[in-house]
């Protein structure tokens, strides 16, 4: 690969920094052609979902970017950048159009879809904003087919603890994804800070349903580590186990998610990724993965 495509622009750098730093710190582990690639997928990614996220939302910002991505795709010339070099990525990596237009319209709906009453109406919403993020990763890496389940499921299982640790953060945002239906079940009506107050046993109660069910899509998402070659894998899995550790975390005391936002140290991360290349080294893991468990 030239050396062109391993070099990304400081407007790329910076939006993949500044959305989050378990992905960003893991990345780094990735020899340097890859990383770039990454970071040309988690730019785009990023760029299209802060437009969603702002307060108040960019509805005009978020249907420009789309407009210019689908001109782009089409071959027309575009000044984004961002866009610019996703295009560029999607066409050598092939990636499918469906994907693509699964994240843009998961990424529409959080314009107008504010509610998820049920886990079914959920997965909807997952595949476009979390599952197709594993099978881009998925062909970045150049994996085979057999490994695409196995990556929508982590994808899947880490945006599920995203939900589960964002609740109060979503609230906020009047935003509400974790089942509605099961929140009944406990006598929830929503995640307002003043009606959790004589509610903990209940959130308690609701928020580790939630977490186990995140550990069982996890679990099955490890399956696949087999196919990942093992210079791949060491920031993969140290991206997963910043997840579980969250996990582990407000599993412990659920109501910690109202007092502040859970999330790993550069140190935790670094040191996570330093564990798992001595690992590797111990094993003298063939390229198909390694025996983690």
């Amino acid at each position: 690969m030239s050396r062109r495509l391993t070099i990304v622009q400081p407007e790329i750098y910076k939006l993949f920094k500044t959305g989050s730093r378990t992905y960003f710190n893991s990345t780094i582990f990735f020899p340097r052609d890859v990383r770039a690639d990454v970071f040309r997928l988690y730019a785009f990614l990023r760029k299209a979902d802060n437009y969603v996220d702002s307060i108040p939302q960019d509805a005009d910002g978020f249907y420009n970017f789309k407009h210019e991505y689908e001109k782009a795709a089409s071959g027309y010339e575009t000044s984004d950048l961002v866009i610019r070099e996703f295009v560029s990525l999607a066409e050598r990596k092939k990636f499918e159009p469906e994907w693509i237009d699964a994240f843009l319209h998961a990424m529409e709906s959080d314009l107008y879809h504010k509610t998820y009453n049920t886990l079914e109406e959920l997965y909807g919403y997952m595949y476009g904003s979390a599952e197709v993020v594993g099978l881009f990763m998925a062909k970045i890496l150049d994996l085979p087919e057999e490994s695409f389940i196995y990556a929508r499921f982590l994808g899947r299982a880490m945006q599920y603890i995203n939900f589960i640790r964002d609740v109060r953060e979503d609230f906020m945002l009047g935003r509400q994804y974790l089942p509605l239906n099961e929140m009944q079940e406990y006598n929830i009506k929503s995640f307002d800070p003043y009606e959790m107050c004589d509610k903990v046993a209940n959130f308690t109660a609701f928020l580790r349903r939630q977490i186990r069910r995140y550990f069982e899509w996890q679990n099955f998402a490890e399956r696949g580590y087999r196919y990942i070659p093992y210079r791949y894998l060491i920031p993969i899995k140290t991206a997963a186990d910043m997840y579980k550790w969250t996990a582990r975390i407000i599993y412990r005391a659920p109501y910690i998610t109202f007092l502040k936002k859970i999330k790993p140290s550069r140190k935790r991360i670094i040191f996570n990724a330093s564990t798992n290349f001595i690992r590797v080294i111990r094993f003298k893991a063939p390229l198909g993965g390694i025996p983690w468990e």
